[in-house]
């Protein structure tokens, strides 16, 4: 017999991607929605295809996720975001893992990244991978207010086939994801009491942008990569003067 599967997402405001998420998951026993109030038509799209929507205020990533594994019925969890795109290879891959009897607790799934329309293949995209699959017996999440990741009990496989992830709706959107990061990883310092300085203020964001640029070939991406390094070290910048404001109690 095989396991029974739950496919989990967080959602915000995705009604133009939530149709063609929910009829990648055919494979999925059930599917579970919890939405952080979007203010557009993913919720009433996600209840006519079927979903089960719980609406929850958001608080950070670990816990919004963690949330959502405590709703599944099902051990085995798949956890995409909408801006991933499941294929029916990578579909029929995952039935055919979990359905194995093996020793794996999780799988990795490598990402194909995607911006202002053009595949990113340089700049830290040669590695990107998230566990996307596991058994919520062995896992949890670590608790991180932004890029989270789950912490497992048991050995980790790695799928064959790939999800395309299109992070980049607008460039509006794009910014609004890397605020919200900086915010978050700010708040991360500011309850470790850290305190920035001009290290944190020039050369860590300089870092960055080179780190990308040059260390992981951002160049050749050509103007897509370098964007990309520009706006990330921003976001570095960005993360650290939101700390300064908090300690400042500066709104």
């Amino acid at each position: 017999m095989e396991p029974k599967i739950t496919a989990l997402a967080i959602t915000l405001n995705e009604e133009d991607n939530v149709k063609r998420y929910v009829e990648s998951l055919s494979f999925a026993d059930e599917i579970v929605f919890i939405d952080s109030n979007s203010t557009d038509a993913t919720v009433s799209i996600a209840k006519d295809l079927g979903v089960k929507v719980i609406q929850r205020n958001f608080d950070d990533f670990s816990k919004q996720r963690s949330f959502a594994l405590q709703q599944a019925k099902n051990d085995w969890v798949v956890f995409f975001d909408l801006d991933e795109i499941i294929t029916p290879e990578l579909g029929e891959e995952i039935v055919s893992v979990i359905s194995l009897k093996n020793d794996f607790v999780a799988f990795y799934v490598k990402r194909i990244s995607f911006f202002l329309g053009k595949q990113i293949k340089y700049g830290g995209c040669q590695t990107d991978k998230c566990i996307r699959i596991f058994n919520k017996k062995y896992c949890s999440y670590n608790g991180n207010l932004v890029h989270e990741s789950i912490t497992t009990n048991g050995k980790v496989g790695f799928l064959k086939n790939r999800v395309n992830h299109y992070s980049y709706k607008s460039f509006e959107n794009y910014i609004e994801k890397l605020n919200l990061y900086s915010k978050l990883q700010a708040e991360t310092l500011y309850l470790k009491n850290k305190r920035p300085n001009l290290y944190h203020f020039f050369i860590r964001p300089n870092y960055r942008f080179w780190w990308q640029y040059i260390y992981r070939l951002g160049f050749l991406d050509q103007k897509e990569g370098f964007i990309l390094a520009y706006i990330h070290s921003f976001a570095v910048f960005k993360r650290y003067f939101q700390l300064w404001m908090m300690h400042r109690k500066i709104d």
